[in-house]
């Protein structure tokens, strides 16, 4: 609780008529503090610009990892009628 009240606090507010007007400059400064900015209409939080991370990349990939592939991978390995034909 107290991490996210602490959050709360550091995020700026910004009326939303004020970020379409200063938008870019706002977009830099996000970037350059890596501090979140909430959108607000009318004192509402409608939306929360944050600074963009790079995705983890993963340890293994599973691509590749299929040697060979043996019988039909969808069935079931059942008869059915509609196989009789």
């Amino acid at each position: 609780m107290a991490i996210w009240l602490w959050l709360y606090c550091r995020m700026a507010r910004m009326a939303a008529g004020r970020f379409k007007d200063q938008c870019l400059k706002v977009l830099d400064q996000v970037a350059a503090t890596r501090t979140p900015v909430t959108i607000t209409k009318r004192g509402k939080p409608v939306a929360t610009l944050v600074p963009y991370t790079t995705p983890r990349q993963t340890a293994h990939s599973l691509a590749g990892s299929i040697l060979k592939e043996r019988g039909n991978p969808f069935g079931t390995g059942e008869k059915w009628d509609a196989d009789l034909s």
